[in-house]
């Protein structure tokens, strides 16, 4: 049996021939952390490769990623806890990750509280000061005319 190069998981292709947890940090959402932990709780050896794990293993790992806390992965790994609606902790992946934090800062636009209110006017959520660093990239600043060269004949 030939060993596949490309592995379709979780609607991305991850390069096969790299070990488990180093493939899955292309899964957007899927870090260094969360992949270990997917490893350890699988019970997969760290040198094994993702081309060496069965079709079986594979649904099995993409379970994990979209359902972690059926495999024993503590819920402060994911990366959506206490879901407003639900109250569940989630873990989202891909584009669903995008569209839910946008979802999230909309709503917190919405309900005019302080972080939207802070994301609305693109300043610092966290805490951080304001005097200097957060400013980067958001204007071009003062630009200087060109001169022109003097003309020859005098005045």
């Amino acid at each position: 049996m030939e060993k596949r190069r490309i592995i379709r998981l979780a609607r991305k292709d991850l390069d096969a021939t790299l070990p488990i947890e180093r493939a899955l940090w292309k899964i957007k959402g899927v870090g260094k952390n969360f992949s270990h932990a997917l490893r350890v709780s699988l019970g997969f050896n760290a040198e094994m490769k993702l081309n060496e794990i069965s079709e079986d293993e594979i649904k099995k790992l993409e379970d994990a990623i979209y359902n972690p806390g059926n495999y024993k992965i503590p819920s402060w790994m994911c990366n959506h806890q206490k879901d407003m609606e639900t109250g569940e902790d989630k873990h989202y992946i891909e584009s669903n990750l995008i569209l839910n934090n946008k979802n999230e800062i909309s709503f917190l636009k919405k309900i005019r509280c302080y972080i939207g209110i802070r994301h609305q006017f693109g300043l610092p959520v966290r805490g951080q000061r304001t005097k200097s660093h957060f400013r980067k990239g958001k204007t071009v600043g003062v630009s200087r005319k060109k001169s022109n060269p003097a003309s020859k004949g005098g005045k």
